[in-house]
């Protein structure tokens, strides 16, 4: 009997095996007959209709052997049922069936690691969830599927446990009770064969660590496979980015303790030698632009080989591809080893594929977010050329909207179609509101209170409204602000601001307990901005600002500064202006709260007319260098100049600019840089200003690649000054005393930490002044909450 005869006797075999099982009938022969009626018991949740959308018998059509066979194993394989039977009475066809159970919830206890969702999603994939029928072996699948999420995060000693809870109308709830255990902690990382490398500098590489000074904070000590399969590819691209092509890292040995708390990780390396690259070519088609794309190349003759070049140059390549409307670029780098030698010619090999137009973008993720404020970052227009350039340009800049967590782009073919594309926008959003209330010390303004209440995507319109609120000894904020980002469709910007505040200067020589002086300020503004590159922004508007100055009788014995006599006395106790402002902003910088590259250049000018005739010119210039991943070198230099017009009179001491402290000079005591005040000793700050920061941000030990935490040291130098017919008092030497050139240059360097907290960016600083005067106020340790500078 040869294999395909002996395949058909099979089939007859199986077919007269499950007629014999669940075809019983009177008589000794299944005849076929044409179907009268087909009749289904058992059923206790599902309808009729589903079993016979399953079968292929029907009434009026000849039933015979084969469709009851093929009946059986369609119904077994819809997974609802326990048993099936079969059988014949007559010229009807009797279905009995055992219904499974259906699943109608299920519940996580004990269970923090993980989200839900992510958990339910990852038990469908085992064929066990919410609206399937109950098997018994899918829920020993999923209680193994459960636990292997936790071992791949580490938690080798969870423990999951089943329960099944009957419930109305044949349905089951299932709950899985999780101990989760301890996650388990590396105790020590092996290399065995690393010779050009020493084990220390590759486990700087690694994100995976043993306990350190800051494993509590980063987590990097706690196992995970996840974590260990990246770190292997980054110690192979290490070696590569030093010339070894040879290299290869064998899948790391894991070991456990009796406890399940500790790992050890073993990893043999074969370095193999390093390679020189000596020659560099472009292969397939180049569409005439092989010069150009010549000029992209990074890895140059000569030089070591080095893995990331290589693929910087494919990506540069391929995004310039993408800019002509390529989409679908490939380019692969080719190492190809010279026999004989330790030498490597790269080939890289670019296939441009068709041109691409993209068909349409879809706008997914957002539940708050109005599709139109995530279409209007688009740089990309449906129906035109494909542009990688303006792609990731759309994608940083709906990023830096702040509404989400996190932005993803892709392309995707459409069916059908060898030139056309849609581009899908996913997103993830985060809470875009804030109330916050906070209580701080300082020497100067002593206890300050803080309350403020923001929403950046209000009823995910786009706009941003904030309320504000801080009190202190010796100042009182309130300021309401509105930004409509897309007050036109163009892209201006409206902000309308209305704010009080109340200062009392203030003097760390005279100390009265009275309510001696005060300087109240109430405004409404508008401000415009237009932007006139995708970097580039002009800002205009006016704000109207009303001051009034209540100030102590001269005989009542109290000591009040003469600079606010004099002010008194040349613009009265109050006085109306309207600040007209202009300025422009280029900022490149990858973030605007921590960032580590790209540079930002402000330019401004103010103009007060009306009581206080008044301009101030000021311009700011910062750049971010990374050194390498781990260093970022800052600068920051800014300038401020300012004088009155149409009269001889003073600059306004309420306009005056000043220096001192974190965020400009730190080691000096706030705002104490420049004039002293002749009567009082205050701090009068000038109507001149120069800054310099440099900066370098280092990793924080025990923290590896993490940049939320990082320290620096740092180098300051600023002069606060007066120009014009001013003179640069220097104190009083009774209260304060005489400071020495206290409008000349003060420098100071130091150390400090920066951290993204919650709360925002948080700097602390210790500083020591340089070649300080004598009657300098100083102030060695400080803190912020704001931005770098």
């Amino acid at each position: 009997m040869d294999i395909r005869s002996l395949k058909q006797f099979n089939k007859k075999a199986m077919a007269a095996l499950i007629s014999a099982l669940v075809l019983p009938s009177a008589a000794s022969a299944f005849t076929p007959f044409v179907v009268q009626d087909i009749r289904i018991t058992g059923l206790r949740s599902a309808e009729p209709g589903m079993v016979f959308s399953y079968i292929p018998a029907r009434v009026g059509s000849t039933f015979n052997q084969e469709m009851a066979t093929d009946s059986l194993r369609r119904l077994y394989a819809t997974g609802l049922f326990n048993d099936v039977k079969i059988t014949t009475q007559g010229k009807v066809v009797n279905i009995v069936v055992d219904e499974r159970p259906m699943i109608s919830s299920i519940l996580f206890e004990g269970m923090n690691a993980f989200k839900d969702d992510a958990v339910l999603e990852s038990l469908r994939g085992v064929g066990f969830g919410e609206g399937r029928a109950y098997d018994p072996a899918l829920l020993d699948r999923a209680v193994t599927e459960l636990r292997n999420q936790y071992v791949s995060k580490g938690n080798y000693s969870v423990e999951v446990k089943s329960t099944l809870t009957p419930l109305p109308n044949n349905r089951v709830g299932v709950s899985f009770q999780v101990n989760e255990g301890k996650r388990a902690h590396i105790s020590d990382i092996n290399f065995v064969g690393n010779e050009a490398i020493s084990s220390s500098d590759l486990e700087d590489e690694m994100d995976l660590t043993t306990p350190g000074f800051m494993t509590w904070y980063t987590g990097t000590d706690k196992f995970s496979r996840e974590t260990l399969n990246s770190d292997v590819e980054k110690i192979r691209d290490y070696y590569m980015d030093r010339g070894y092509l040879d290299v290869k890292v064998d899948s790391p040995q894991v070991t456990i303790s009796p406890n399940l708390e500790e790992i050890g990780i073993n990893m043999t390396i074969q370095e193999g030698k390093p390679y020189t690259v000596r020659r560099v070519q472009l292969a397939g088609d180049l569409m005439g632009m092989n010069e150009e794309l010549q000029g992209l190349i990074e890895n140059r003759p000569g030089e070591v080989f080095n893995i990331t070049k290589a693929r910087q140059t494919a990506n540069a390549i391929s995004m310039r591809l993408g800019e002509l409307g390529y989409a679908l670029a490939e380019v692969n780098p080719v190492p190809q080893p010279v026999a004989g030698t330790q030498e490597v010619d790269v080939v890289y090999f670019v296939n441009p594929g068709k041109r691409i137009y993209v068909r349409q973008i879809n706008i997914g993720g957002n539940v708050r977010t109005r599709d139109q404020v995530i279409r209007r970052e688009m740089r990309q227009s449906e129906s035109a050329w494909y542009d990688a350039t303006r792609l990731a340009t759309s994608r940083d800049r709906i990023d830096r909207l702040g509404y989400f967590n996190n932005v993803e782009v892709t392309k995707v073919p459409v069916e059908g179609s060898d030139d056309l594309v849609d581009v899908n926008v996913t997103v993830k959003e985060k809470p875009t509101g804030m109330v916050n209330f906070g209580v701080g010390y300082g020497s100067t303004d002593k206890l300050t209170f803080q309350a403020g209440v923001s929403q950046d995507n209000i009823f995910g319109s786009g706009t941003n409204l904030g309320l504000s609120f801080s009190t202190s000894k010796t100042n009182r904020n309130v300021i309401l602000t509105h930004t409509n980002p897309y007050w036109t469709t163009s892209g201006i910007s409206k902000t309308t601001s209305a704010y009080y505040r109340l200062d009392k200067p203030y003097s760390s020589s005279v100390n009265q307990d009275e309510d001696t002086y005060q300087v109240r300020s109430t405004g409404i503004g508008l401000n415009f901005g237009v932007p006139i590159s995708e970097y580039d922004r002009v800002f205009l508007g006016a704000t109207f600002e009303q001051n009034k100055i209540r100030l102590p009788a001269e005989n009542s014995g109290l000591i009040i500064p003469q600079a606010y006599r004099d002010f008194v006395s040349n613009y009265g106790e109050k006085s109306n202006v309207i600040m007209f402002n202009i300025g422009w902003t280029k900022d490149t910088r990858d973030s605007a709260i921590a960032p580590t590259s790209g540079y930002m250049t402000s330019l401004n000018a103010v103009a007060g007319v009306g009581d206080l005739k008044y301009y101030l010119l000021s311009a700011q210039q910062q750049y971010y260098w990374p050194i390498n991943k781990d260093f970022t070198l800052a600068f920051n230099v800014t300038a401020d100049w300012g004088r009155t017009y149409g009269s001889s009179k003073p600059f306004p001491v309420i306009k005056n600019l000043y220096a001192g402290g974190i965020g400009s000079v730190r080691g000096y005591d706030g705002a104490s840089l420049g004039p002293r005040d002749t009567v009082s000793g205050d701090y009068l700050g000038g109507n001149t200003r120069l800054l310099a920061n440099v900066q370098l941000f280092l990793p924080f030990p025990g923290t590896q690649n993490d940049r939320s935490l990082r320290w620096f040291l740092f180098a300051d130098a600023g002069k606060v000054g007066v120009s014009g017919a001013q003179t640069c008092s220097v104190g009083n030497a009774q209260y304060g005393g005489i400071v020495t050139d206290p409008c000349g240059w003060r420098y100071s360097t130091g150390i400090g930490l920066s951290w993204n907290s919650p709360l925002g960016p948080l700097q602390l600083s210790y500083a020591r002044p340089i070649r300080s005067k004598p009657g300098d106020n100083k102030q060695q340790f400080q803190f912020q909450i704001g931005t770098s500078f």
